[in-house]
């Protein structure tokens, strides 16, 4: 069994969080709080403010994250605002494991990260008041990830997170069930064996998807030829390009009929469900399909 066992989030940045949070809110969401973000760039090193804050959509077991970048760019710890010049939207994987240390030591043998396990936490609100949450992540090589930042991470403090509060949602949403990610075609085998070696898990072929499941959720790989039968009518900003994620809903058509009253125009899906572009769900398409 892999180390790693399910997607544990999705990170859409934001350099504007009340408009992004404002249209996830629309799409039928429940956001937690603002949550500024510290963390040590190294491992034992001191922590500081990373110039971001999150709101998240929070399902129980996994989340979207929504991550607004802050200040002046000057404290940049992920090097991540060069991809964000390129398009704001999907520039994040992080896949949970449970044990840090294991996931580390075979990412390190493996020659995928050399981060060690690095802190971080965030100040959450809580009804009896603010506490911190704590993680423990591990980071793959930006070298070996031109999509973006993508880490493995551990939860040391799940419950200050998944709060039963912010469980339900407007729109009937269960899961992050799974991410899409397009390469260039001559690409597609060696990104689909990349993720096998992260996630430890086959790339198996569905159609011109290579998926990788976990326990919850699973990874999607795609040729840049191949991407109009995925999501009709969508552009390629850049490649490499995390294009979208979907998530699972109790009633598929309850969540199409809220999000086409909130203003959004939707599209089926190829194979079932429905789909909010990029443009409107604020630089990644978000899908939407029945959970089992």
């Amino acid at each position: 069994m892999t180390d790693i066992d399910r997607i544990d989030h999705s990170v859409l940045y934001t350099t504007d969080m009340d408009a992004t949070a404002a249209a996830y809110e629309a799409l039928g969401f429940t956001l937690s709080p603002l949550s500024m973000h510290m963390g040590s760039a190294r491992p034992g090193g001191e922590r500081g403010p990373m110039g971001a804050g999150n709101r998240c959509a929070l399902f129980g077991q996994n989340y979207l994250e929504l991550l607004g970048l802050f200040g002046d760019g000057s404290v940049d710890p992920w090097n991540i605002r060069p991809l964000i010049a390129e398009y704001e939207g999907l520039h994040g994987y992080s896949f949970g494991c449970v044990d840090a240390e294991a996931a580390e030591a075979r990412l390190r043998r493996a020659g995928l990260s050399s981060s060690g396990v690095l802190p971080l936490q965030r100040d959450v609100d809580t009804p009896y008041g603010s506490a911190t949450a704590r993680f423990q992540a591990v980071h793959l090589e930006r070298s070996l990830t031109p999509e973006g930042l993508v880490h493995a991470a551990r939860h040391l403090t799940p419950e200050l997170i998944h709060q039963p509060r912010y469980l339900k949602h407007a729109n009937g949403a269960t899961h992050l069930e799974s991410v899409l990610l397009v390469v260039d075609d001559g690409e597609l085998a060696a990104t689909a064996s990349r993720y096998a070696r992260i996630l430890g898990v086959p790339a198996v072929a569905e159609g011109p998807r290579r998926v990788l499941r976990l326990a919850l959720g699973q990874v999607e790989t795609i040729a840049a030829s191949d991407f109009g039968q995925v999501l009709p009518g969508e552009e390629i900003p850049a490649l490499p390009y995390m294009a979208g994620q979907t998530v699972a809903v109790a009633d598929l058509g309850a969540a199409r009929t809220l999000v086409e009253g909130n203003g959004f125009t939707t599209r089926d899906l190829p194979g079932g469900g429905f789909f909010v572009g990029a443009a409107q769900a604020r630089g990644a398409a978000l899908a939407f399909q029945q959970a089992d």
